[in-house]
């Protein structure tokens, strides 16, 4: 794929939605974190579901910790790994409470140092919950750049550094939530759905996939 059609691509996902976000539901840098931490290898409704109900009792670090782990887990056992996510819960929050004042840090090193944190979760708070150009790289996005050809790589982190440096500079803040958008109901992972897709014409993936009969 080349610039042309890049930027093309960005502007047809712009024009389709102007202000995309994550899906995940939030009011505070924290409760985003925890969501985010909470959503490896789960939905965000499964998320969703679960946080509505944790939060309401436990909403900042110290409060979910009062809970520990054990009562963090009563409200996220519908979430797969729920124990080991809930162990990184409490020890994070108690890193937050210790190190950073009860705030979440803004920095990628300091977010990569709590526990269950990866580099796509912390990019996720950098650019959802403080505004920073960075590009999350989950398996939709993964996907989606290389189906595509906008942004092919072996692994995240190789695609990640390739979004950042084809993606033009004025799409870089809303990349990631438009391609996980597209990866999660357009591009699917079984049988991408080109027949109603709206960057197809751009799109370097064969054969498109036509549409279900009948």
């Amino acid at each position: 794929m080349n610039d042309a059609k890049r930027r093309a691509l960005f502007e047809t996902l712009q024009q389709l939605n102007p202000n995309p976000t994550t899906e995940l539901e939030y009011t505070s840098p924290f409760e985003l974190l925890i969501a985010v931490l909470l959503s490896a290898q789960a939905t965000d409704v499964s998320v969703n579901k679960a946080t509505r109900k944790l939060y309401a009792v436990a909403n900042t670090p110290a409060k979910m910790l009062a809970l520990g782990e054990a009562g963090v887990s009563d409200y996220i056992k519908t979430i797969g790994l729920y124990r080991t996510k809930a162990k990184n819960v409490i020890a994070t929050c108690q890193l937050l409470l210790d190190v950073h004042g009860g705030e979440v840090p803004r920095s990628r090193e300091a977010l990569e140092s709590l526990p269950g944190v990866g580099r796509k979760t912390a990019n996720v708070v950098l650019n959802t919950a403080f505004g920073e150009d960075t590009i999350a790289v989950d398996t939709h996005i993964f996907r989606v750049a290389n189906r595509t050809g906008l942004a092919p790589g072996k692994d995240p982190l190789a695609v990640e550094l390739a979004l950042e440096r084809v993606t033009p500079r004025e799409f870089k803040h809303d990349a990631h939530h438009w391609l996980i958008l597209h990866g999660r109901y357009v591009c699917k992972a079984r049988k991408p759905e080109c027949w109603h897709c709206a960057i197809e014409p751009l799109c370097d993936f064969r054969p498109k996939t036509p549409a279900p009969k009948g």
